[in-house]
Protein backbone atom coordinates (compact mmCIF):
# COMPACT_ATOMS: atom_id res chain seq x y z
CA UNK A 1 0.00 0.00 0.00
CA UNK A 2 1.26 3.62 -0.87
CA UNK A 3 0.08 6.89 0.75
CA UNK A 4 -2.59 7.42 -1.67
CA UNK A 5 -4.66 4.29 -1.35
CA UNK A 6 -4.45 4.69 2.37
CA UNK A 7 -5.89 8.53 2.19
CA UNK A 8 -8.27 6.89 -0.16
CA UNK A 9 -9.87 4.41 1.44
CA UNK A 10 -9.40 7.10 4.70
CA UNK A 11 -11.60 9.20 2.10
CA UNK A 12 -13.76 6.72 1.45
CA UNK A 13 -14.56 5.89 4.83
CA UNK A 14 -14.96 9.99 6.21
CA UNK A 15 -17.35 10.15 3.42
CA UNK A 16 -19.17 6.95 4.20
CA UNK A 17 -19.47 8.66 7.37
CA UNK A 18 -20.63 12.15 6.08
CA UNK A 19 -23.97 10.20 4.47
CA UNK A 20 -24.84 8.57 7.63
CA UNK A 21 -24.51 11.73 9.75
CA UNK A 22 -26.46 13.58 6.57
CA UNK A 23 -29.18 10.94 6.92
CA UNK A 24 -29.31 10.69 10.65
CA UNK A 25 -29.77 14.72 10.00
CA UNK A 26 -32.67 14.35 7.95
CA UNK A 27 -34.16 11.86 9.61
CA UNK A 28 -34.19 14.00 12.84
CA UNK A 29 -35.24 16.93 11.06
CA UNK A 30 -38.30 14.97 9.42
CA UNK A 31 -39.03 13.47 13.32
CA UNK A 32 -39.13 17.51 14.98
CA UNK A 33 -41.27 18.89 11.67
CA UNK A 34 -43.83 15.77 13.03
CA UNK A 35 -43.46 16.62 16.61
CA UNK A 36 -43.79 19.84 15.97
CA UNK A 37 -46.81 19.96 13.41
CA UNK A 38 -48.47 17.64 15.82
CA UNK A 39 -47.96 20.42 18.48
CA UNK A 40 -49.64 22.94 16.59
CA UNK A 41 -52.51 20.50 16.19
CA UNK A 42 -53.25 20.28 19.90
CA UNK A 43 -52.46 24.03 20.21
CA UNK A 44 -55.44 25.20 18.02
CA UNK A 45 -57.95 22.63 19.05
CA UNK A 46 -57.08 23.84 22.51
CA UNK A 47 -57.16 27.64 21.39
CA UNK A 48 -61.07 26.33 19.64
CA UNK A 49 -61.77 24.74 22.33
CA UNK A 50 -61.82 27.91 25.00
CA UNK A 51 -63.09 30.23 22.47
CA UNK A 52 -66.17 27.91 22.24
CA UNK A 53 -66.38 28.09 25.87
CA UNK A 54 -65.65 31.81 26.01
CA UNK A 55 -68.59 32.60 23.65
CA UNK A 56 -70.53 30.49 25.31
CA UNK A 57 -70.09 31.91 29.23
CA UNK A 58 -70.59 35.81 27.34
CA UNK A 59 -73.03 34.71 25.77
CA UNK A 60 -74.58 33.11 29.14
CA UNK A 61 -73.64 36.72 30.89
CA UNK A 62 -75.50 38.59 28.48
CA UNK A 63 -78.51 37.19 28.85
CA UNK A 64 -78.45 36.90 33.12
CA UNK A 65 -77.89 40.53 32.97
CA UNK A 66 -80.99 40.99 30.23
CA UNK A 67 -83.31 39.40 32.34
CA UNK A 68 -81.76 40.97 35.56
CA UNK A 69 -82.43 44.50 34.04
CA UNK A 70 -85.74 43.34 32.75
CA UNK A 71 -86.99 42.09 35.94
CA UNK A 72 -85.95 44.97 38.22
CA UNK A 73 -86.14 48.14 35.72
CA UNK A 74 -86.07 50.74 38.19
CA UNK A 75 -83.24 49.64 40.20
CA UNK A 76 -81.31 48.93 37.67
CA UNK A 77 -81.34 52.82 36.86
CA UNK A 78 -81.03 53.90 40.36
CA UNK A 79 -77.92 51.56 40.10
CA UNK A 80 -76.97 52.84 36.82
CA UNK A 81 -77.54 56.76 38.22
CA UNK A 82 -75.30 56.01 41.18
CA UNK A 83 -72.24 54.54 39.49
CA UNK A 84 -72.72 57.46 37.16
CA UNK A 85 -72.74 60.24 39.83
CA UNK A 86 -69.56 58.49 41.88
CA UNK A 87 -67.50 58.20 38.38
CA UNK A 88 -68.39 61.98 38.19
CA UNK A 89 -67.14 62.47 41.65
CA UNK A 90 -64.00 60.49 41.15
CA UNK A 91 -63.02 62.85 37.69
CA UNK A 92 -64.00 65.92 39.28
CA UNK A 93 -61.32 65.16 42.51
CA UNK A 94 -58.21 65.15 39.95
Amino acid sequence: MNVFSINATALNTKTESEKHMAERTTDLENEFTEQGKAAAGRLAQALDTAKVRVQESTVASAKATDRAIREHPYESLGIAFGIGVLIGVLIARR
